[in-house]
């Protein structure tokens, strides 16, 4: 079942959205579909990679400081190569 619905865009997005749909060969309504489904593929990728960060993160007992020092500490010799 397809349910419509009205969106409003903005000019210049709707015009970047309408160059998109000329060579892709669909519809906006296609396009905002695609474009729909893989943002929620994409936050989903995203939150199960924070949940695991999350779970390690305390099964080891650490906190977000601890994980901003090993970043900074596994950049720093990285910036003195250069």
């Amino acid at each position: 079942m397809s349910v419509r619905v009205g969106i409003s865009f903005p000019d210049a997005l709707l015009a970047h959205i309408d160059v998109l749909i000329e060579r892709k060969g669909c519809s906006r309504s296609e396009l905002l579909r695609r474009a729909t489904r893989l943002y929620f593929e994409r936050k989903g990728r995203w939150d199960r990679i924070f949940a695991l960060g999350r779970a390690t993160a305390a099964r080891r007992g650490l906190v977000e400081s601890d994980v901003a020092a090993e970043i900074e500490a596994h950049r720093k010799p990285k910036r003195a190569r250069r």
